[in-house]
């Protein structure tokens, strides 16, 4: 494993994560595809275990600066949860070629919608 590689990826996905609220799906995981030569589905779960820590971290800095509307974000917890429960199971249903080519759309979705939208 080259941990330069993998040192850069948690660099720019913990960056992108306390910047945009993005990080582990948007970065990490075409990143560890792409450079560690990983399957979707490894990125996928590795990537979830890696933002935890990461989520903190943003969360406790943003907090500081009263970022965090706490109403809102505790009312997204259960159903986050389940979400993200129901996600994982659905990762067994689907075939890993497929799980990439919905990513990537899912990719090119929201890229374009904010490049091009206001």
């Amino acid at each position: 494993m080259n941990y330069v590689v993998v040192g850069l990826i948690g660099l720019i996905g913990g960056i992108t994560s306390g910047l945009f609220g993005v990080g582990g799906g948007v970065v990490m995981v075409p990143a560890m595809m792409l450079l560690l030569g990983l399957g979707i589905k490894q990125s996928v779960g590795t990537s979830l275990a890696v933002i935890i820590p990461t989520a903190m971290m943003g969360t406790w800095q943003h907090n500081r600066f009263d970022q965090v509307n706490w109403r809102v974000a505790l009312s997204l917890v259960p159903f986050a949860i389940g979400g993200g429960f129901l996600g994982s199971w659905l990762t067994t249903q689907i075939h890993a070629d497929n799980l990439k080519r919905a990513f990537g759309g899912f990719l090119i979705v929201v890229g374009l919608r904010l490049l091009l939208f206001k």
